[in-house]
């Protein structure tokens, strides 16, 4: 059931496989300043469907660095909760089998001449209206309308056209371990919470178009995005657990003030404050920037 229109939901959710990192934190900063300052409610949802990755301290260590650097929220979610409305949701859908692997799917684009037109590639449709018996676990892909979807960030008034075949291929919504995707999950999750404004990285600005083909196919509402700059390191690369970016955990047991946390995270954006602030103090600030970075002329892709 769709949580009733009207009031201004955010979220903010984190992938439940580490500790949080500063590039983590600022998100999360990010989107509570977001939520708060538009009077909105305010949830935490853990992203933990890949349960192989998942570790179990890291809920609790998210939420208590959440609190120390003093964010909080109105409700929590887990998606390893949700399994039915995600399948429901799957049913509604146009899938096929898909036994492709990666490296399979890069095969087909060679040996058909193609290229990828983005950043990945472009799943050819090798398995759409093939009937064969699978010998291996296969996953379920999304047949995407041939039409042309348009997403909009309402930060930088950027605005992002893809035509779905060409540019996005047929999504995976359900992985051959049975696991459902994350573009399916975010989706579905976001239209029955209620959520009506996402703040989150850039980096996943070239899926939203295909996230929202797939709010518009199983009928929900449209959500208004905002795609932060990543934050980066002093070589200028993204932040990353991986690559072993700085954990909120590690400043918050060095005894380091949150207050001075919260002031490096607001100055990654070039924000002029207090060597130690609250994320309450910066609601002014990210009322002005967020209405600066709007009036950037934007981008057609």
């Amino acid at each position: 059931m769709l949580e009733p229109q009207g009031e201004m939901v955010g979220r903010f959710a984190p992938s439940p496989t580490g500790a949080m990192h500063l590039g983590n934190a600022r998100t999360a900063l990010l989107a509570w300043l977001h939520s708060r300052s538009r009077g909105g409610r305010h949830f935490l949802r853990f992203e933990d469907l890949d349960s192989g990755r998942v570790r179990g301290w890291a809920y609790d260590v998210t939420r208590r660095d959440l609190e120390w650097l003093g964010l909080d929220w109105d409700a929590e979610y887990l998606q390893s909760r949700r399994l039915d409305v995600y399948a429901d949701a799957l049913s509604r859908l146009d899938t096929y089998p898909c036994t492709c692997t990666r490296r399979e799917v890069l095969a087909a684009i060679e040996d058909s001449a193609g290229a990828p037109h983005g950043e990945e590639p472009v799943y050819p449709g090798t398995c759409a209206g093939v009937v064969t018996r699978h010998t291996r676990p296969a996953a379920l892909r999304w047949r995407v309308p041939a039409s042309t979807v348009c997403a909009h960030d309402a930060l930088r008034d950027w605005r992002l056209c893809q035509f779905l075949p060409d540019d996005v291929g047929d999504v995976v919504v359900r992985r051959s371990d049975g696991v459902y995707a994350y573009h399916l999950a975010v989706v579905v999750d976001d239209a029955l919470m209620g959520v009506t404004d996402v703040v989150r990285g850039e980096d996943l600005w070239t899926a939203t178009p295909r996230q929202v083909a797939l709010q518009v196919t199983l009928g929900y509402p449209p959500v208004e995005y905002r795609h932060m700059p990543l934050m980066k390191d002093f070589e200028g690369q993204r932040l990353a657990k991986r690559d072993g970016a700085p954990g909120v955990r590690e400043l918050r047991d060095s005894g380091r003030p949150a207050g001075g946390v919260v002031s490096a995270l607001a100055r990654s954006l070039g924000w002029d404050v207090p060597e130690e602030i609250t994320p309450r103090d910066l609601i002014p600030l990210w009322r002005v920037w967020d209405a600066r970075e709007a009036g950037v002329p934007g981008t057609q892709t």
